[in-house]
């Protein structure tokens, strides 16, 4: 397989992802990226016609509620805790002079 990366595919790479890599850096850059590349490789000869495609491991269900229509809008439950109330809103200390 020996898949091979020039310095120059490794230096847009780095600029691409703004990286500045010393040139030890830059070697093993160039060898892991081989590397990852060998791997898809032998990936790719699996014979991959009985499985069936998926795009999550997990199987995913809506977990938000139904939206419901309401006239109450929760104001006296979220205030409820509030230290300091005034008309229906939150009193806070003034901030600013």
């Amino acid at each position: 397989m020996a898949n091979k990366i020039s310095d120059e595919t490794i230096e847009y790479v780095g600029i691409l992802a703004k990286l500045e890599l010393s040139g030890e850096e830059k070697e093993n850059a160039k060898a892991d990226m081989e590397k990852m590349l060998d791997y898809i490789d032998i990936l790719n000869e699996l014979d991959t016609d009985m499985a069936e495609p998926m795009s999550h491991v997990f199987p995913i269900h809506n977990v938000f509620r139904e939206d419901a229509v309401s006239q109450a809008d929760g104001s006296e439950d979220t205030l409820a805790n509030a230290p300091l109330k005034k008309d229906k809103c939150f009193k806070v200390p003034k901030t600013i002079g």
